[in-house]
C-alpha cells in the first residue's frame, strides 16, 4: 500500500508546483502588458493636437475597458496578450515619437501614416525586432534615415515616403533580406543609390522618386528577379539606361521621367514581356522603344497625356 502511495507523490508534487506557478505566470503577463500600456500612454502624452481627444477618453488606465488590447488602434496576440499592431493612421495627430515606444517588444505592425508627427525617430525603436510592416507615410519626420533599420530581420514592408528625411539612403537597408516593398519617395534624400541595394533579393516594389538622387542607375538594380515596380523618377540621375534592365523579367512598371539620362533607349527593354507602363519623358534620350503590343498600346494612350 505504501508503495502505491509513493507512486503518486511525484504527481502530487507536479500538481502543487503547477498551482504555485500559475499566479506567477499571470503576474508576469500583467507586468508585460503593463509595459505596453506605459509605452502607449507615453505616446499619447507626446501628442499635442486637439484631435486626440478620443485617445484621451479611450487610451486610459482608468478607462472602462480594463485591457490595453481593447484600446482604439491596438491589436494584441491571443497567445501572449501583448501588443502586436498599432494603427493610428489618418487621425490628424500632431506630436513626436517617445523612446518608450521601443518597449512594445512584440510589435509586428506600426502604421502612423497621414498624421503630423514630426522630429527624429528615436533610436529605441531599433529594439522592435519583430517588425514586419512599418508605414510612416505623409508625416513631417526629419533627420537622416537611421542606420539601425537593418535591426529588423523580419521587415517586409517599409514606407517612409512623403516626409522630411534628408541625407543619404543608408546602405544597411540592403541587409533587409525579407524586404518586399521599399518606399522612400518625396523626401530630401541625396547622393547615389547604394550599389548594395541589389542584395534585396525578394524586393517587388522600389520607389525612390521625388528626391535629389544623383549618379548613374546602379547595375545591381537590374538583378531583382521579383521586381514589379521600379520608380526612379524626378531625381537628377545621369548616364545611360543600363541594357541589363532587360533582365527584370517580372517588371510591370518603369518610371524614369524627369532625370538627366542620356543615350539610346536600350532595345533590351523589349525583353520585358510583362511591362505595362514605361515612363521616360523629360530626359535626353534618343531612339525608339521596341516593346510588346500591350505596352505599345499603353504608351500611345500615355503619349496623349505627355507622360512619355
Amino acid at each position: 500500500m505504501k508503495k502505491q502511495l509513493y507512486f503518486y507523490y511525484p504527481l502530487a508534487v507536479l500538481v502543487l508546483l503547477h498551482h504555485l506557478m500559475m499566479p506567477g505566470c499571470t503576474a508576469m503577463k500583467r507586468l508585460s502588458l503593463g509595459t505596453d500600456q506605459s509605452a502607449l500612454l507615453a505616446l499619447k502624452a507626446h501628442i499635442t493636437s486637439e484631435q486626440h481627444e478620443f485617445l484621451s477618453k479611450n487610451w486610459s488606465s482608468r478607462a472602462a475597458a480594463s485591457s490595453v488590447c481593447d484600446w482604439i488602434g491596438v491589436q494584441c496576440s491571443s497567445r501572449h496578450q501583448r501588443v502586436t499592431a498599432l494603427n493610428i493612421s489618418n487621425m490628424g495627430l500632431t506630436g513626436t515619437i517617445p523612446p518608450d515606444l521601443g518597449n512594445l517588444s512584440f510589435l509586428v505592425s506600426l502604421d502612423l501614416r497621414n498624421n503630423y508627427f514630426h522630429g527624429n525617430l528615436p533610436e529605441e525603436l531599433s529594439h522592435l525586432r519583430r517588425l514586419r510592416f512599418v508605414r510612416l507615410t505623409s508625416n513631417s519626420f526629419i533627420g537622416e534615415i537611421p542606420m539601425w533599420f537593418d535591426h529588423f530581420p523580419e521587415l517586409q514592408f517599409l514606407f517612409l515616403d512623403s516626409n522630411g528625411f534628408s541625407g543619404f539612403i543608408p546602405p544597411p537597408i540592403s541587409n533587409l533580406s525579407k524586404l518586399e516593398t521599399l518606399n522612400l519617395r518625396d523626401n530630401f534624400l541625396g547622393g547615389n543609390i547604394p550599389e548594395k541595394m541589389g542584395n534585396l533579393s525578394v524586393l517587388r516594389e522600389l520607389y525612390l522618386s521625388g528626391d535629389d538622387l544623383v549618379g548613374q542607375i546602379p547595375l545591381s538594380l537590374c538583378k531583382f528577379s521579383h521586381l514589379q515596380v521600379l520608380d526612379l523618377s524626378n531625381n537628377r540621375l545621369s548616364g545611360h539606361i543600363p541594357k541589363e534592365i532587360g533582365n527584370l523579367e517580372k517588371l510591370k512598371e518603369l518610371y524614369l521621367i524627369t532625370n538627366n539620362l542620356t543615350g539610346v533607349i536600350p532595345r533590351e527593354i523589349g525583353n520585358l514581356y510583362d511591362l505595362e507602363l514605361l515612363v521616360l519623358g523629360s530626359n535626353n534620350l534618343t531612339g525608339k522603344c521596341i516593346a510588346s503590343p500591350l505596352l505599345m498600346v499603353y504608351l500611345q494612350s500615355c503619349d496623349k497625356q505627355y507622360l512619355v
